[in-house]
């Protein structure tokens, strides 16, 4: 078995983790959020964290439970619409927020993990988003500078993997977390999963391992979904 594959959750954190340490989640609202590692980091006590992810989960799911042992320092996030904890701690000076336009947000973190320092874009000019950014002209319009983004830790989820760190998500699951597993300096992944090496077609590999230092198969995954709409007859 390869070096990369520790068996639980908090073992795959063990000797990663300090107070103040920028961590990168991946999934996008509940859908593809990496459960397991999650609630690792909330047992292990780390605190001052700034989390860079597209939400912050909801009152008692996903990242919305570190919120409650007041874990995170900041929020890199471009919607937060779901977690009343996070508006209260927000509005009584608790918790920082660090607003990004959704698209925004993706290609900072893609770029980071790309190693691209900034980038220009129109998305945000003539609003808060702009604030105190470097501004430029390109064909007469103008574009905001947007820095890439990194982090100490990146924690995503994926549908299989092998023991080598290749990663396969599955649909919608698949959103930012193919990006933040390049952007982490260590990245632990958590699948569904675990296959030996050789069984994927590498032209199916979404991740490859090279991005991923470690890697568990987690267990009880609850899969929720904020909001559930039905069809009526």
């Amino acid at each position: 078995m390869s070096a990369k594959v520790y068996n639980t959750a908090h073992e795959a954190l063990a000797g990663v983790l300090f107070d103040g340490m920028t961590v990168m989640s991946g999934g996008f609202g509940l859908c593809g959020i990496p459960e397991n590692l999650v609630a690792a980091l909330q047992l292990s006590g780390v605190k001052g964290l700034t989390v860079i992810s597209n939400n912050c989960g909801v009152d008692d799911f996903g990242l919305g439970l570190l919120l409650h042992t007041h874990q995170i320092r900041k929020m890199v996030s471009s919607y937060v619409g779901e977690n009343a904890t996070f508006e209260q701690q927000y509005l009584n000076g608790e918790l920082e927020i660090e607003f990004s336009p959704q698209g925004t947000l993706a290609e900072r973190i893609r770029a980071g993990g790309a190693g691209i320092a900034g980038f220009y874009t129109k998305t945000g000019v003539g609003t808060t988003v702009a604030g105190g950014k470097e501004e430029k002209l390109f064909d007469g319009e103008t574009h905001i500078l947007e820095t890439g983004l990194t982090a100490d830790l990146a924690i995503v989820k994926a549908w299989k993997g092998d023991a080598e760190g290749n990663l396969l998500y599955r649909r919608t699951a698949r959103n930012f977390n193919p990006m933040i597993a390049m952007a982490g300096k260590t990245t632990v992944a958590e699948v569904e999963v675990l296959v030996p090496v050789g069984t994927f077609d590498p032209d199916q590999i979404h991740t490859p391992g090279i991005f991923v230092q470690r890697i568990i198969q987690g267990n009880e995954y609850q899969k929720r979904i904020e909001k559930r709409t039905l069809r009526g007859n």
